[in-house]
């Protein structure tokens, strides 16, 4: 390990249990990932890749999941924090978050709706929202925007509405990168969200939004827009893991991640890998105190 790269935190991870049953987008997914990925998988890979601290993101769309990541949050040391799931248009939202609040005991760092799985392609953009939007900064929680392309200007008229938002989009808005024209399409709405928007975004599942056909060196028009749209500033490393496993392992992606911020922002490095995801989840200087051991 580097020791310029200790320290550094992996704003977007996920762990599951297939047993649980609420992954209903595993069914069809890549047979690989069809089976548990749990802290005890990980952790030497973040270590030695130089990372300390995690954010764990959920990955099924329960309130039961969320409940079960405190659980392996307090086992793992290096997760700072959960960003979990709630029914955003659910008429109880407000209690259901102050549930979670409560149940997360200080881990509940933010929220995040699969809009992404939602066909609508305005639908972050519906009133309906409203009362799960305000709950949640009546909280002080972030805000996970997972979206597809298409769903990038109702993002834009959220945050237009609620300009105080705290908002991060995860994996760069996820381009689909295929060598085809849809560059511009996505490269557009991404640039508006920058200049219009305090959004902060995630430089993280790239590498599985890259077609099977094409080599890495496809990534660099994105990573380049990305760089140039958000600044050092408002960029996040994370890894995906354990979906990153799908095209590459843990080491190597944080190493082109790195080659990238050095060409692209050199000096900045601190802020892409760590600094800037600690402030933006607002975390303390060292993990969630409440710990328990962790036992195989």
């Amino acid at each position: 390990m580097n020791p310029l790269h200790a320290g550094a935190i992996d704003a977007h991870q996920h762990y599951w249990r297939v047993q649980r049953g609420d992954y209903g987008w595993l069914a069809d997914a890549p047979h690989v990932l069809r089976r548990d990925f749990l802290p005890f998988e990980l952790d030497p890979h973040r270590a030695a890749a130089g990372v300390t601290r995690a954010i764990l993101v959920q990955a099924a769309p329960t309130e039961a999941e969320t409940r079960f990541l405190f659980e392996l949050a307090r086992a793992d040391r290096a997760v700072a924090g959960v960003v979990g799931w709630v029914d955003f248009e659910a008429a109880d939202v407000d209690a259901r978050i102050a549930a979670l609040v409560r149940d997360g005991d200080g881990l509940l760092l933010g929220l995040r709706p699969m809009a992404q799985d939602i066909e609508d392609p305005h639908w972050l953009a519906r009133p309906e929202l409203d009362a799960a939007f305000a709950s949640l900064q009546r909280h002080g929680l972030a805000f996970d925007a997972l979206v597809r392309p298409d769903q990038l200007p109702a993002l834009l008229a959220r945050l237009e509405r609620e300009p105080q938002l705290r908002a991060v989009l995860d994996h760069g808005g996820k381009p689909a990168i295929d060598g085809v024209a849809g560059f511009d399409a996505w490269a557009a709405p991404v640039a508006a969200l920058a200049q219009r928007s305090s959004l902060q975004c995630k430089f993280s599942g790239l590498l599985t939004q890259l077609a099977p056909n094409l080599p890495e060196s496809a990534l660099a028009p994105y990573v380049e827009h990305l760089f140039a749209c958000f600044g050092p500033s408002r960029l996040l490393w994370g890894s995906d893991w354990p979906v990153l496993t799908l095209r590459g392992d843990y080491a190597h992606w944080i190493d082109l991640a790195r080659a990238y911020a050095h060409r692209l922002a050199p000096g900045h490095e601190a802020a892409i890998f760590g600094g800037n995801a600690a402030a933006f989840y607002r975390l303390a200087p060292t993990s969630h105190p409440h710990r328990k051991e962790i036992t195989s």
